[in-house]
C-alpha cells in the first residue's frame, strides 16, 4: 500500500528543491513535467514502482551541482606552504601545480573560463601519489573525491545504468559530484592501471572522454541522461606503471613521475613528516619520545632492504604505539630510543 500523504509531502519537498536549484532550461522543463506525473501517480490507490523511479530520478537531478562551484584559492604562497608542509621534495609536481594556479588566476582576471588539465601521477607504491592528490585539492581550496579504479570490472560503474533497468543508478562520477556538492572538485581516479582485463577496453573508452578537456564538457551519465560539463573538474589519476593503460588515455594526460626516495630523504621525511603525525595519532607529544640520530637508518630499513615509504610509516606508527603502551603501564615517563634498545621498539615481521 502506498501512503498518499507522505508521497504528497515528498512531492512538495521536491518542488521546493526545484525552485532553488539552478538546472539547465531543458532539464528544468523535463523535471516540472515529471513532478506533474508524480502527482498523478500519488493519487493512485496502489503502490507504483514508476512513482519510486521518478521520485528517485528527481531527487538525483536536484542534488547534482549543475551550477555550484567552489571559489579557488589562487594564492601561490598558500599553495606552496601547504604542498611543502605535506610533502618533502617532489618539486616537479609542486611547480606544475603552482603553474596551474597561475593560469587560473590570469584566466579569472580576464574573465575567461579555464579548462582543467588531467594529470597522471606515475610512481612506485608508497611514493605519495594519493596523498599528493589530497594536497592539491587542499592547496586549491577545492572539494576532493576519490574513485578507486583497482579491480573495477564494468564501465557502467563510471557511466551509470539507464533508468530502464531495475538496478538503475548513477555512475561514480555523478556520485562524487553529489558528495562534493561542487562542479569543480578535484577527482582522483586511483590505480587506473589495475582495472580488470575483461572490462579494460570499455573503461578506457570512458576514461578517454573523462580526461579530455575537449570532450568532457558534455559527459553523459546513462542514469541522469543529460550532459554535464566536467571541463572544470581537475582529474588526477595514479598508476604504478603505464603498461595497463591504453595509449589513447595516456595521450589525454600530463604524466608526472614521482621518484623513489633515497635513504637520506626517507630519514628527513620520517623525522619531519611521519613522526609528528604518528605522535599525534598515538596521543603522544614530543616530550614523550626521543629518537637518536644514528637509529634512523635502522628504522628506515628495518628488514635490511628498501621496504618502501608505507613500511617506514607503519614502522614509526608501531614505535609510537609501543611507547604509548609503556607510558600507560607506568613503566616510563619518556622513551629515548638508541642503538641499545631500538630492537625492542621495532615491530616484528
Amino acid at each position: 500500500m502506498n501512503n498518499p500523504a507522505a508521497q504528497f509531502e515528498d512531492i512538495r519537498l521536491l518542488e521546493e528543491k526545484l525552485k532553488t536549484t539552478q538546472l539547465p532550461a531543458e532539464l528544468q522543463q523535463k523535471a516540472n513535467a515529471m513532478v506533474e506525473r508524480l502527482t498523478r501517480l500519488a493519487q493512485s490507490a496502489e503502490y507504483s514502482q514508476e512513482y519510486d523511479l521518478v521520485a528517485r530520478y528527481l531527487d538525483w537531478i536536484v542534488s547534482i551541482p549543475w551550477a555550484k562551484k567552489s571559489e579557488d584559492n589562487l594564492s601561490l604562497t598558500n599553495a606552496k606552504k601547504i604542498l611543502d608542509a605535506n610533502h618533502y621534495g617532489l618539486e616537479n609536481i609542486k611547480e606544475r601545480i603552482l603553474e596551474y594556479i597561475s593560469v587560473l588566476s590570469l584566466k579569472k582576471s580576464a574573465n575567461q573560463k579555464a579548462k582543467a588539465p588531467s594529470f597522471l601521477f606515475l610512481g612506485l607504491v608508497g611514493t605519495g601519489k594519493t596523498t599528493m592528490a589530497y594536497s592539491v585539492a587542499q592547496a586549491l581550496g577545492r572539494q576532493f573525491g576519490r574513485i578507486p579504479m583497482g579491480g573495477m570490472g564494468d564501465a557502467l560503474q563510471l557511466r551509470g545504468r539507464a533508468k530502464t533497468y531495475p538496478d538503475a543508478e548513477p555512475g561514480q562520477i555523478m556520485k562524487v559530484l553529489r558528495r562534493t556538492g561542487t562542479r569543480n572538485p578535484v577527482i582522483l581516479l586511483d590505480e587506473i592501471d589495475r582495472i580488470t582485463d575483461e572490462a579494460k577496453a570499455d573503461i578506457m573508452g570512458v576514461l578517454v572522454e573523462l580526461l579530455d578537456p575537449e570532450q568532457n564538457n558534455s559527459f553523459l551519465d546513462h542514469f541522469i541522461d543529460y550532459p554535464f560539463d566536467l571541463s572544470e573538474v581537475l582529474f588526477i589519476t595514479t598508476a604504478n606503471n603505464t603498461a595497463g593503460i591504453a595509449t589513447a588515455v595516456i595521450d589525454r594526460m600530463e604524466i608526472i613521475e614521482l621518484p623513489t626516495y633515497t635513504d637520506e630523504q626517507k630519514i628527513i621525511i620520517g623525522k619531519n613528516y611521519l613522526l609528528p603525525r604518528a605522535l599525534t595519532a598515538s596521543g603522544l607529544t614530543n616530550s614523550d619520545l626521543e629518537i637518536s640520530e644514528n637509529v634512523w637508518s635502522s628504522i628506515t630499513r628495518p628488514l635490511g632492504f628498501d621496504a618502501g615509504m608505507r613500511t617506514l610509516e607503519r614502522t614509526i606508527n608501531a614505535i609510537c604505539r609501543k611507547v604509548a603502551k609503556s607510558k600507560i603501564e607506568g613503566k616510563v615517563a619518556k622513551v629515548q630510543i638508541t642503538d641499545a634498545n631500538v630492537k625492542l621498539y621495532l615491530p616484528s615481521w
